[in-house]
């Protein structure tokens, strides 16, 4: 049976797994990606901002952040760390964070900016490209939406 994701605020996380959360994040973005951008952007820590994650004997395998944004949902910072690749734990995230945002205010859309070679994987949950790309950290980018319920 694969491990069931968490979600918390990150003021109500324990201190640990928010340490190791980050570390992932940074793992993926900054050391394998090679994108050296500031992940402590004080958005973790907004009002309403919720934190995904799996995690497997005290390791963080998969994450992603959910932000109340105007008039919209924004999931980001979705990361697997390379070992768990392919057990479809980021697809799992993916579905519960939708259901999440549709839980939370069905009304709204939910966004994103995919990284453009994974749109298509994105595609797989409903999200469309929503206007022209951009390279942010030397990797190209578009953005995505996934209309109100």
């Amino acid at each position: 049976m694969p491990p069931e994701p968490h979600r918390s605020t990150a003021a109500a996380m324990d201190p640990v797994v928010l340490y190791r959360l980050m570390a992932l994040r940074n793992a993926v973005f900054v050391v394998e990606q090679r994108a050296a951008y500031d992940d402590l952007d004080g958005r973790d820590v907004e009002p309403g901002a919720e934190q995904l994650w799996i995690e497997e004997d005290g390791a963080v395998l998969a994450t992603l952040r959910i932000l109340e944004e105007r008039g919209a949902w924004r999931i980001g910072r979705v990361a697997t760390a390379a070992a768990a690749r392919g057990r479809g734990l980021g697809a799992d995230l993916m579905r519960t964070a939708v259901a999440r945002c549709r839980e939370r205010d069905a009304a709204l859309p939910v966004v994103l900016g995919a990284q453009e070679h994974l749109a298509g994987w994105y595609g797989r949950f409903g999200f469309a490209l929503d206007g022209p790309g951009w390279v942010e950290d030397g990797i190209p980018h578009v953005p995505m939406r996934l209309p109100a319920a």
